[in-house]
């Protein structure tokens, strides 16, 4: 590896891998590539923890056979025998599988020259100097912003670009390049014997959409709100869980509407298009489209075309989230949602999956609540079983009363059935954000058993 992304070499890579395959016995085969270049930055407590550079390439082959078998490996470099390696480990691969009718390559198709937005050369432009600036700002802002920080444990930067090449043996080669910047603070706030430790990060395809003193102010915000919380007594609440907890539910839910959990009894959901299973405040739009999307690519990996996909609209089951053979099973076209390790066979994922926004404003919804819990963080969301909608987690945030806000809690639990959470939503506000890949807004959940004192 040179450090320097080599397009020639690299299509001349994938393609070899490819004819290889087939030569060797394969009914079809490609071959996805990546370069990627990474730079990272982090102060604990104001002094330099870790700063790394660096660049990787990796190529990964799937071999597929006349019955549908396939398999899949993946080597970091592309000298010809390590690519006849990895041509011969997909192969075993493949043999060792079972059958499966409905594995097939994308049909070639050519990507428009539509701007996506990934890419800005003001991050790819970014020196250290720069980095270490970004990090020292947060650092400063995060220790001034409030008396009861004790520790700006960490205030982080990084940055990276990345290099998409996608070739097969029905003709396809397509690249697409994309950057990302992000930026995190965490701290640690004291208030008498009450201690809180707490962060915020932020991460855009764009430079000018991060503002790392806007980040270490929210970090501490955020840490605030729930210094010093206490249990509120047990009973009934209405929650509402802000953008960024309203992101982390979304991103559990999205799971439900994959195709793959569908098909494998992985989703309380199965057996249910065209049901309704939230309120109609509820609309949720998967787009793998969306200009400047952090989930946002031309093509899945499985070099077919994403798209744009409205999964739940007005609390009803509108669609699943399909790959090729998930789409093949169901008879029905692929969303563009294939999600791949280089090392691994296709899967189906979410791209940029958003809760659409309603029309009011985090005031105006806080006022339309007598008795409830503003919830800025939800613990324990892996935990939600997707079979059954079972759940119970752990809730922080801020006592809501008489449509006023009040004191701090902590250490409450909820537990129900997410089936339930989804048809009790009432409100959902007008302040959309995305949290890295899930764009949500505030939503209130009425009527919520809560555990407490």
């Amino acid at each position: 590896m040179t450090g320097v992304l080599d397009r020639g070499a690299a299509e001349a890579a994938a393609a070899f891998a490819v004819e290889r395959a087939l030569k060797r016995g394969a009914a079809a085969a490609d071959a996805m590539y990546i370069f990627g270049v990474e730079h990272s930055l982090s102060l604990i407590d104001g002094e330099p923890e870790e700063t790394v550079s660096g660049f990787s390439e990796a190529i990964g082959v799937r071999t597929l056979d006349s019955a549908g078998r396939q398999g899949a490996a993946r080597v970091g470099s592309l000298g010809r025998d390590r690519l006849e390696e990895a041509v011969e480990w997909s192969l075993a691969n493949c043999r060792a599988c079972e059958e499966d009718p409905y594995v097939a390559l994308a049909p070639r198709w050519s990507p428009s020259d539509d701007d996506l937005g990934l890419s800005d050369p003001c991050i790819a432009g970014l020196d250290a100097g720069a980095r270490l600036a970004f990090c020292r700002e947060m650092w400063e802002e995060a220790k001034g912003a409030d008396p009861r920080v004790i520790s700006v444990r960490s205030a982080s930067w990084g940055d990276g670009v990345q290099d998409v090449l996608y070739v097969s043996s029905a003709g396809s080669m397509m690249w697409y390049s994309g950057a990302t910047a992000g930026c995190g603070v965490s701290v640690v706030m004291s208030s008498g014997d009450d201690m809180e430790m707490g962060g915020y990060g932020d991460e855009s395809r764009l430079l000018s959409a991060l503002s790392p003193r806007d980040t270490a102010r929210e970090a501490v915000r955020r840490t605030a709100a729930t210094l010093g919380g206490t249990l509120a007594p047990t009973g009934r609440y209405d929650l509402m869980l802000d953008p960024e907890t309203s992101a982390s539910f979304i991103d559990a839910v999205g799971e439900l509407f994959l195709a793959s959990n569908i098909h494998k009894n992985r989703s309380l959901l199965k057996g249910r298009l065209g049901d309704s299973a939230a309120s109609a405040a509820v609309t949720l739009v998967d787009d793998g489209t969306l200009r400047g999307g952090l989930g946002t690519a031309p093509f899945d990996g499985e070099g077919h075309p994403c798209s744009r996909t409205c999964i739940m609209k007005d609390g009803v089951v509108r669609s699943w989230l399909y790959n090729l053979k998930y789409a093949r099973m169901d008879g029905v076209g692929s969303t563009g949602n294939a999600s791949r390790s280089l090392s691994g066979t296709p899967d189906v994922g979410c791209s940029n999956l958003c809760l659409s926004p309603g029309e009011l404003s985090p005031g105006e919804m806080i006022r339309r609540m007598e008795d409830g819990i503003l919830v800025t963080e939800l613990l324990g969301l892996h935990t939600i079983n997707l079979v059954s909608g079972d759940f119970s987690l752990g809730v922080k945030g801020v006592r809501i009363r008489g449509g006023e806000v009040g004191a701090p809690v902590g250490g409450m639990t909820i537990a129900g059935n997410l089936m339930d959470l989804l048809r009790s939503v009432d409100l959902v506000g007008s302040d959309f954000k995305f949290s890295g890949s899930v764009g949500a807004c505030s939503m209130v959940i009425r009527d919520v058993a809560a555990a407490g004192s």
